[in-house]
């Protein structure tokens, strides 16, 4: 499961890669469960018929995704995943599956804990190319007791037990997960996909597309 990730600095990178600007807060570069980031999902104006409408919307949000009925926002600590599997089903996540709203985590890379030496070693993984990487997600938002409105997201992930790179990671007795890393040019695909094809995208990237380094 990712629990840490890297957002993008580049203000003009990230406009080459997603097609729009991320907004002036950046959030963190560096991203725990709880921080501030950014994610992109489809306005909530994009069935209006109006052309002037964008076909994506960058927004800051807690990574970690804070369903509508939470008392507070300590539950981002722990909803930074959505298992794909369960995401329809599960308290946390079944709201924002229900009504289509994903999104798109935008990433330099993640990390994962290499086990194999008996210790966890900190992995980054990035696309091999150096191209930021797009990561499946789900988006909520949660409005507190003063009113203000709070946005947050979760990453998708699926099993990686036969992934030539991701099942080296974790505990050797621990189930092998990896997030769901988008193709580059199907972003606005996944945002307005139907139900029906949302299982073609919960697919594995491939291995030799992403390269694995520590420090």
């Amino acid at each position: 499961m990712c629990s840490h990730y890297q957002a993008i600095k580049e203000r003009e990178r990230y406009f080459k890669a997603f097609g729009v600007f991320p907004p002036d807060d950046l959030g963190r570069y560096d991203v725990w469960p709880g921080y501030p980031a950014t994610f992109i999902r489809r306005p909530l104006e994009a069935d209006s018929g109006d052309d002037a409408v964008p076909p994506r919307q960058a927004m800051t949000g807690l990574f970690g995704l804070v369903p509508h009925w939470a008392p507070d926002l300590k539950i981002a600590r722990h909803t930074f995943n959505a298992r794909s599997e369960t995401v329809a089903s599960k308290p946390s996540f079944r709201d924002a599956w229900k009504h289509a709203q994903r999104c798109i985590v935008a990433a330099d890379a993640f990390y994962e804990p290499d086990w194999r030496s008996g210790k966890a070693v900190a992995t980054r993984i990035a696309r091999a190319d150096g191209e930021p990487m797009g990561i499946a997600g789900l988006w909520s938002s949660w409005k507190s007791p003063d009113g203000a409105v709070v946005h947050s997201f979760t990453m998708l992930t699926i099993n990686a037990e036969h992934h030539a790179l991701m099942r080296l990671f974790h505990k050797p007795a621990d189930e092998k997960r990896m997030v769901v890393i988008l193709p580059s040019g199907g972003y606005d695909a996944w945002l307005s996909a139907a139900d029906s094809e949302l299982a073609s995208f919960l697919v594995a990237y491939p291995a030799d597309r992403l390269v694995a380094t520590t420090d």
